[in-house]
Formats: structure tokens, C-alpha cells, sequence
């Protein structure tokens, strides 16, 4: 991974170029930010042009053997610790026991999220930690001299799910760390990590992308028209994830959207026998799919009731959404949204304790004639 292949993030480029070029590499750092902002891409990048035998100006040369090495994820010197899940209870547990799907990850994508990763590992209800004895394996792997260069790296993903004996035995690595040794810490919960740790470490905040950056993404490497890039890249709320997800999830939105809308015209026009009939198709669905529809209905009221303050920048709604909320919005308002808000909460429970889902949905049907029509 070179920095020219990082989604936007040119100001952080730049600051990690700069540390390079002046000589005052820290020995820890710590990328801090929200999902999807390229906080992986940025820390493997920078391991590549630390390690790099022929580095440029603003990036690694791409093609010496060290940079061929980290294309691979094999590099001798860049190690990794990141959060996995006890195969046996009682029994030691080390990244290094999942490298092979880890690099498959990272290979495909250096974007993705830990729900992406537990899905990979199959982890199904386990909980994922950074466990004790990584610490111990760390400590062993910073001890050997670098086998290429002068510079050993340690990649620590998520940080935060390090259990606190872990994170207290690597306390004292950090402030005494061997030479050359150089930590990058990549973390979405910041003030999840210990303190002690946090405060040996220089913090560098990942910001949300630039629409810019993102649509530009769509267009090039999906293929996206301009005017659908931009307007995903407007969603996507900075998250090359959530345009994934929102491309992924295209279809699906449609659905639900023609079913928020039927809804609506339902519940205003007190058709009581097709609402009736609108809540027996929810029911058809399956309990997941129930579960992202109201997800999405939450969505909608939330986008439609900030729609009439006319701040365009603040709404994430697609083309067809909006032209529905010039319409729809107006009641929408300060009297009505927390108590549609409290009835979709209310669904979600019910759905997830397994109620009848007929009931559950012509109950909130009926319950939106009363709430769209408040004075």
C-alpha cells in the first residue's frame, strides 16, 4: 500500500511525510478516527515508506524489495497484533494464529470494519480481544534485530480491545522501546485505550473524507456516472464503508423506501384495509430484514424532519427521497418526530423478541394516522 493509494487524507499525508523528511519519526503513533476514513490504509503506507530502500519524495518507490515484501503483507520487520477470538477457553491466543485470513482481509481491502473481520474469522459470538499473551509476542518480536533496514514496526489494529493486563504489560515497551521501534496504533475509540498508554503516543485525528475525494473514488474504481458518485459521496457521511455499504445496499433501499412511502399515503388517507394489507407484506420478510426496514424508517424521519431547515449540507438523502420530502416533510415537525421515533424503537424491540410481526406493523400503521395529523 503507497500513500498515492489512500483515499484523500492529503493534510495526514502530509504530516507523515513531514515527520520523514525532518527526521522525527515517533517511536509511537496513534491515527485516530471514525470508520471508514482510512485510518488502515494510512498506517500500512506509512510502514511501506519507513521501510522503503528507495524512498521518494512523497511516497515509497513502490518497486525495491522491501516495498514488494509489504505489498505482499509478508514483510520480516512489520509485524501486526489486532483483535481475535480464543479457538478454546483457557488456551493461549496471538494474532499470529489468524495471519493467513488477516492478510486475505487486508489484501482484498484495507477498508473494512471489525464486524467485517469477525464475520471473516467466523467468529460468530465470541467476543474479540487483544489478549494477554500478545503482549508477550510483541515483546519477542521487537527483541530480534531488523532483518532489512534499520526500523521495526508493530501495527496494532483496535487498541482498545486490549484487555488491561495486555495493555499494562506493554506499557513499559512503550516507554522504553527498543531502537528503531515504531509503533502505529490505528483506533476508532481513543479514550477506550489506557491512558497511560494513550499519553506516551503522539495523536494524529483522521478526519471524515471530502465528498470530493470520495466521489472521485466512485467514479474511477466503480464506475459510478458523476452526478450518482456525488450524490453517494454525500450520503457516505465521509466513510468510504458506507459508500460501499450504500452501493451494496442500493436495491434493498428501493424496497424500503417504496414501502415508507405506501405507508404514508396509507396512514394519511385512514385506508385502515390496506394498511392491513401493507402490514401482512412486512410480515412476509424475514426478522432481519424487518429489522434494517425500520432502521431505514428511522433514517427517513430523521433526514425529513432536519429537511425543513433547509440546510441542503445537513440532509443525506437520495434524489427520489428528496423529492419525496418536499412533500412529506411539512408534518414532519417538533410536535409530532419523537413520538414516531419512540413507536419505530418500539417495533425494533418487538420484532427482536420474536412478536408477531402483522401485529407489530398494522399496530404502528394505526398508530401513524393519529401522529402524522397532530395539531
Amino acid at each position: 500500500m503507497l500513500l498515492q493509494d489512500v483515499i484523500g487524507q492529503h493534510k495526514v499525508k502530509e504530516i507523515l511525510l513531514s515527520m520523514l523528511r525532518e527526521q522525527r519519526v515517533p517511536h509511537a503513533i496513534m491515527l485516530c478516527g471514525a470508520e471508514g476514513t482510512g485510518k488502515m490504509p494510512l498506517a500500512l503506507a506509512f510502514a511501506t515508506l519507513l521501510c522503503c530502500e528507495n524512498p521518494q519524495h512523497d511516497d515509497a518507490c513502490g518497486q525495491c524489495p522491501s516495498c514488494v515484501k509489504m505489498r505482499k503483507l509478508v514483510h520480516p520487520d512489520v509485524h501486526f497484533a489486532f483483535p481475535v477470538i480464543r479457538k478454546k477457553p483457557g488456551r493461549p491466543v496471538v494474532s499470529d494464529d489468524w495471519i493467513e485470513p488477516w492478510r486475505q482481509m487486508l489484501t482484498e481491502s484495507p477498508y473494512f470494519s471489525l464486524p467485517q473481520w469477525m464475520q471473516r474469522i467466523e467468529a460468530g459470538n465470541a467476543q474479540p480481544g487483544i489478549f494477554v499473551d500478545e503482549s508477550d509476542e510483541i515483546y519477542r518480536k521487537l527483541s530480534l534485530k531488523a532483518s532489512q533496514g534499520d526500523r521495526k514496526i508493530m501495527i496494532i489494529w483496535q487498541p482498545e480491545k486490549m484487555n488491561a493486563e495486555c495493555a499494562n504489560k506493554l506499557l513499559k515497551l512503550l516507554e522504553e522501546p527498543p531502537k528503531g521501534t515504531v509503533f502505529l496504533m490505528v483506533t476508532e475509540e481513543p479514550d477506550m485505550v489506557l491512558p497511560t498508554l494513550v499519553s506516551r503516543m503522539q495523536r494524529i485525528n483522521i478526519p471524515l473524507l471530502e465528498e470530493s475525494d470520495l466521489s472521485q473514488m466512485l467514479e474511477k474504481r466503480y464506475m459510478l456516472p458523476p452526478t450518482d458518485a456525488a450524490d453517494i459521496a454525500h450520503r457516505s457521511e465521509g466513510s468510504v464503508l458506507k459508500a460501499l455499504e450504500t452501493i451494496h445496499t442500493h436495491e434493498e433501499n428501493n424496497i424500503f423506501f417504496d414501502l415508507f412511502v405506501s405507508l404514508m399515503r396509507l396512514a394519511y388517507a385512514r385506508q385502515i384495509k390496506e394498511m392491513k394489507a401493507w402490514s401482512e407484506q412486512l410480515a412476509g420478510m424475514g426478522r432481519e430484514k424487518q429489522k434494517r426496514f425500520l432502521s431505514y424508517c428511522q433514517h427517513m424521519l430523521r433526514e425529513n424532519f432536519i429537511y425543513n431547515f433547509r440546510q441542503k449540507d445537513m440532509n443525506y438523502l437520495s434524489v427520489s427521497e428528496q423529492q419525496f420530502a418536499v412533500r412529506f416533510a411539512p408534518f414532519i415537525n417538533e410536535r409530532n418526530v419523537i413520538g414516531i421515533l419512540t413507536e419505530i424503537e418500539l417495533s425494533q424491540r418487538h420484532i427482536e423478541q420474536n412478536a408477531n410481526a402483522k401485529f407489530v406493523f398494522f399496530d404502528f400503521s394505526l398508530k401513524m394516522i393519529v401522529l402524522l395529523k397532530q395539531p
